[in-house]
Order: structure tokens, then C-alpha cells, then sequence
């Protein structure tokens, strides 16, 4: 059977950077280690005045098509993914597919388009919709192109403000892919939760402890589910883990909990049992408390042995170095973190061609989902590709007055403040918001 997965990626960064420690930090009269360490972000990305996540996934998914070499007519469906939407009836996808019909000849009038939203894990969610709709043979030979595109921004003084992030990852979904396989094998683990939700407002309403708790407890049930399609996981069967990051240090929890899991009843437990003994077993235990607090001391020590922290190193670490320079993108998260794998990967001479990476998608409210993927012969290729670098120097420094301008910009609410701020760049080849339709609705124009 044909394989089907991401042909190629494209990812855009907002233009704006703002320092966690040397900025914001101060102004918040807090140490920047709360932030550099505890959180593990160093900056985060902000959208100029003219960007917003139109822009920035039209921008991406302009030159991915162009870098590709497509035309509107090979593309059969575009899809988004966002939690920032400003609109509850007409899709993101439209106006992405608008900008994208001011630089081509033909046009899109024969595509599908469409909005997810289950908070960050909707952009996964649109994956396996285009590898859904291209497996089931009613592509008529046309690729997808998936878009996760979100500015993440928490109202001013709330605990999560220092996450906050903005961009955009287009992705092409195709046969034959050049970056990676999909597959069909996929775990689960969903509930009816309220640990971050938006109801009827742009800024979301976040209980954190609780957050991080169901993130994991849905990860461990998706991990769960997902080897009993594929039996028992082992941690040298992948090469690289891609996890949903809202910020790094909640990756390095779940990856704990994660290799904890794979490495019960395996040598490596074996191996480690004379350090620090076995895990714990929950039928050795007369409550769920004594057990919970016993695998949490378990937990602590196995992340103080090499063997952790050389796995750790290998296959998580490197994932997370692009989030800790620009924040939280929501749906666009666990794209970035695979990007960024595979990014320093590159940088240091591996071969990963014919491994695989165990993906980890999250969503609030929540569900969570696990699959694997198979890195391809071209990803080298794809991934050098990529203007990442020069998009995150040419990124420009926010003061502390200046971030709090710019977050009055993308305040939906008409009284924020200040709707009046000059662009802090100068757009370049690429679509920019240009103002208000005569219905309400936002504008966009191609600058050259």
C-alpha cells in the first residue's frame, strides 16, 4: 500500500521577541530563573501589528507551495487548526486560501477547507484527516495542506503569560512523502475535562496544577492504549520523542513518567534494580496514595541515573530547543517540537533515515494522542530547507512598554488600550492584515 505522511513542513515565527529574562522577568520583579529554569523558556515570539494567524499561515503555507513547486490545482484540501480564531462561523481556512489566491494564477474553488479546534491537539487531528482523506482514495492524486496556526496570548499578570508564543506550521500531506510516514496505529486517552478552556473569550481560563496533572494522566492512558494496538514499547525503538510542549518543563515531567513506563519489565528496570531498586508495583500497596507517593520517589531517582538522562538527551531533549526561544504555540506545538528534533539532528550529522519517532499530540479538555512515524530518506533535505534560523534573529526585541502595547494590538476587545501602534518591522514578500471589511471582516493584502 502506498505510504502516505508529511511531504514536507514550513514553519513562521512571529516577528516580535520578547527577552523572559532580561525583560520580563524585572518587570514582573521575579528572578529570571523561574522562567529560564523552571519553566525552561528563554523568549517567546509575538505577532507585529500587521500579523496575525492568517498571516502567518498563509506566509507558511506560501512557501511551502512555492518551495515545492505546487500550483492551487494540486492541492485538494487545506485544512486549519487554531484555538485563536476570531470568527465562530467562516474557517481560518478561507482567508488563508483568499491570501494564497493573490499570488496565483488559479485558484482553490475546488478544495475542501475547514477549521479543528480541540484546543492544541487539533492540529494532529487535521493530520489524520488529510491521511484519512488521501488513504481512502478521495484525493483524486492531490496533496493536503494542514496549517497550525495560533497566537497564544494569556491576559496580563496571569500565571501562564510567560508561555505565551505565535506562529504558524503548514504542513504538505501527500504519497510518498519525503519527511516522514504516518501511521495507522494511534492510542488514545480522552475525558471530559476543564483544566484550560475559552468559553466565548479570547483568553483562556487555565487551572495550572490541575492542567499539568490531566496532561499527563491523558498521556499515560494514550501510551497505554496506543501499545495495546502495538504491544509494549521500548525506549531504544525510537529515535526521537516529539511531545505537545506548552512549555519545556512540562515535557520533562511527562518524559519521566513516560520512561518509567517503558522501561518496567525490561533489562533496563533489571539493570537499574540494584540502584534504586524496582518500581513500584500498585498491587504491593494497600492505597492508591502510598502507591502514587512511592512511584513519585521511584520517579525522582530514576531520573537521577545516566541511563535516564542519556535516553533523555538523545530523544526529548533536542525537541525542545525551539520552543524554549519562542513559547507556546498551542496547535502548532508538537510540530515545532518534531521540526526541532530533526532540526538538531541535522546539525549534528545523524542518520535518522528509517527511524522512528513516538509522537505525543495534547489537548485540553483533553485528549491526548500517541503514534509513530517513520522518518524518510528526504528529511535531510526538507529540513535544511527551512529559513528557521534567519527568522529567529531577524526577530525583533520588544521593550517591556512595547510588549504591553503589542498585547493591546491582538486584544480582540475593541476597549484593550492601544489599537494605533506602528509596525516594529517592514513586511517583506508576504501577506500582512490590511484593516476591516465592510461585514466586520479582517482584510489581507501581499506586500512585495
Amino acid at each position: 500500500m502506498t505510504s502516505v505522511g508529511i511531504d514536507a513542513i514550513e514553519v513562521r515565527t512571529g516577528k516580535l521577541r520578547l527577552d523572559l529574562a532580561e525583560t520580563f522577568a524585572p518587570a514582573q520583579g521575579e528572578k529570571p530563573e523561574k522562567y529560564t529554569k523552571g519553566l525552561g523558556l528563554y523568549a517567546s515570539s509575538f505577532p507585529d501589528v500587521y500579523e496575525d494567524i492568517v498571516t502567518m499561515g498563509a506566509n507558511a503555507a506560501h512557501r511551502l507551495m512555492d518551495r515545492k513547486g505546487l500550483e492551487p490545482d494540486d492541492i485538494g484540501r487545506i485544512d486549519v487548526a487554531t484555538e485563536s480564531a476570531f470568527d465562530n462561523s467562516k474557517p481560518v481556512s478561507t482567508y488563508i486560501a483568499g491570501c494564497l489566491e493573490q499570488v496565483y494564477e488559479d485558484d482553490f474553488h475546488h478544495a475542501n477547507k475547514g477549521e479543528r479546534k480541540f484546543a492544541c491537539i487539533s492540529g494532529t487531528q487535521s493530520l489524520d484527516d488529510a491521511f484519512n482523506w488521501i488513504r481512502a482514495g478521495r484525493h483524486r492524486g492531490r496533496s493536503a495542506i494542514v496549517v497550525a496556526t495560533d497566537t497564544a496570548l494569556y491576559a496580563r499578570d496571569d500565571p501562564g503569560e510567560a508561555t505565551q508564543g505565535a506562529g504558524a506550521v503548514a504542513m504538505l500531506i501527500s504519497e510518498d512523502p519525503d519527511l516522514v510516514e504516518l501511521s495507522t496505529e494511534q492510542g488514545y486517552g480522552s475525558a471530559d475535562e476543564t483544566d484550560f478552556l475559552k468559553p466565548q473569550q479570547q483568553f483562556p481560563s487555565v487551572d495550572g496544577k490541575r492542567s499539568v496533572q490531566v496532561y499527563l494522566a491523558r498521556m499515560r492512558e494514550a501510551i497505554e492504549d496506543y501499545e495495546s494496538v502495538v504491544g509494549p514499547i521500548h525506549p531504544e525503538d525510537y529515535a526521537l520523542g516529539p511531545f505537545h510542549t506548552p512549555f519545556p518543563g512540562m515535557v520533562r515531567k511527562a518524559a519521566a513518567l513516560a520512561f518509567r513506563h517503558f522501561t518496567r519489565d525490561t533489562e533496563i528496570e533489571e539493570q537499574l534494580a540494584a540502584d534504586i531498586g524496582r518500581q513500584p508495583r500498585r498491587e504491593a500497596f494497600d492505597s492508591d496514595d502510598a502507591f502514587r507517593e512511592a512511584a513519585g520517589e521511584y520517579t525522582d531517582e530514576l531520573t537521577d541515573t545516566d541511563r535516564y538522562r542519556e535516553w533523555y538527551a538523545r530523544c526529548v531533549d533536542p525537541t525542545l530547543e525551539l520552543s524554549r526561544e519562542v513559547g507556546n504555540w498551542y496547535t502548532g506545538s508538537v510540530h515545532v517540537a518534531r521540526v526541532s528534533g530533526l532540526k538538531a539532528a541535522l546539525e549534528n550529522g545523524e542518520n535518522l533515515t528509517g527511524g522512528r519517532m513516538l509522537v505525543g499530540s495534547y489537548g485540553s479538555g483533553a485528549q491526548a494522542e500517541v503514534h509513530a512515524e517513520t522518518i524518510q530518506a528526504g528529511w535531510a533535505e526538507e529540513i535544511s530547507a527551512l529559513d528557521l534560523d534567519e527568522q529567529l534573529d531577524a526577530r525583533y526585541d520588544l521593550s517591556f512598554a512595547e510588549y504591553e502595547d503589542v498585547h493591546d494590538v491582538h486584544n480582540h476587545d475593541e476597549d484593550a488600550g492601544v489599537t494605533d501602534v506602528e509596525g516594529f518591522t517592514q513586511p517583506d514578500a508576504e501577506f500582512v492584515f490590511d484593516g476591516w471589511g465592510r461585514m466586520g471582516e479582517r482584510k489581507y493584502t501581499y506586500v512585495e
